[in-house]
C-alpha cells in the first residue's frame, strides 16, 4: 500500500498546480454560491415559501460533479501515456493495480477537499433555518456523494486508461457517465425484468430515491462499491496489457 500512497500523494499534489483543477473547483463553488443565495434572497425577499433545505446544496453539487469529474480524471493515466512517462513507471518496482488505484485515490482526495469546501453552505444554513436542518439527510446525502464521487471517478480512471489523448477521455468518459445517469430512462419501454435491470444500473436511481432522502440503503452503498471496484479492475487490465505490449 506504500506504493499506492506515494502515487496519490504525487497524483493529489499535481491538482493544485493544474488550472484545470482550479477551474473546476472555481466554477463547482461560484455555481453553487448562487444557487445558494438565490434561494435564500428570494425567501428573505418575498418572505413566503418554505425554507430551502439541504437539497439546495447537493442536488446540484451532484449535477456538477458528474459533469466536471471527466475533466479532474481526463489527465490520469492518458497524460502519462502520451508523455511516455507510464512506461518509466512501470518499469519501477510498482504493479499495475496499486498504479491505478493510486491515480484514483489522489483525484477522490482532491473532490473530498473541495466537497469539504462545499460544507460552509451547510452549516450557514443551518444558523439561518429554524430549528435547522435536517441533519439526517445531510449526512446521508453527502455520504451518497462520496460513494457517488469514489465510482465517477473510478471510471475516469478507467477511461483515461484507454487513450493517450486527454480531449480523448475526456468525452469518452462524460459519455459513459451520462448513459450510467440516465439508462432508466428507455426502462418503460421494456419488459419488467430488462427495466429492472436498467433501474439498477442506473446511478440517479441509487442516490435520489434513498440518499438525498435521508435513507441509507445497503443495496445502494454495493451498488457505487461495485461499480469502483469493476471500473479499477479494468483499468488495472488495461495497464497490464500496456507493460506486455
Amino acid at each position: 500500500m506504500r506504493n499506492v500512497w506515494v502515487i496519490a500523494e504525487r497524483e493529489y499534489k499535481h491538482y493544485f498546480i493544474s488550472p484545470v483543477a482550479y477551474a473546476v473547483a472555481f466554477m463547482i463553488l461560484l455555481i453553487i454560491g448562487i444557487i445558494f443565495y438565490a434561494s435564500i434572497a428570494s425567501l428573505m425577499v418575498s418572505g413566503q415559501g418554505q425554507a430551502p433545505g439541504i437539497d439546495v446544496v447537493l442536488a446540484p453539487l451532484t449535477t456538477l460533479l458528474l459533469f466536471t469529474t471527466p475533466g479532474i480524471t481526463m489527465r490520469t493515466l492518458s497524460e502519462e501515456q502520451r508523455s511516455g512517462t507510464l512506461e518509466l513507471l512501470l518499469t519501477a518496482p510498482v504493479r499495475d493495480w496499486e498504479v491505478v488505484v493510486g491515480k484514483w485515490l489522489g483525484a477522490m482526495l482532491f473532490i473530498l477537499t473541495l466537497l469539504a469546501v462545499t460544507w460552509f453552505y451547510p452549516i450557514v444554513l443551518h444558523q439561518i433555518v429554524r430549528p435547522g436542518i435536517d441533519q439526517g439527510v445531510l449526512v446521508s446525502g453527502y455520504l451518497g456523494i462520496v460513494l457517488f464521487s469514489s465510482a465517477t471517478v473510478a471510471i475516469g480512471v478507467m477511461t483515461s486508461s484507454f487513450f493517450s489523448n486527454q480531449i480523448a477521455a475526456f468525452f469518452a468518459t462524460l459519455g459513459i457517465l451520462l448513459a450510467l445517469w440516465m439508462i432508466s430512462y428507455p426502462a418503460q419501454m421494456m419488459g419488467n425484468t430488462g427495466g429492472e435491470v436498467l433501474r439498477y444500473l442506473d446511478m440517479a436511481e441509487h442516490f435520489y430515491s434513498t440518499f438525498m432522502r435521508g435513507i441509507i440503503d445497503l443495496k445502494d452503498i454495493v451498488y457505487f462499491v461495485s461499480v469502483t471496484a469493476v471500473a479499477l479492475f479494468l483499468g488495472s487490465v488495461t495497464v497490464e496489457t500496456r507493460r506486455w505490449r
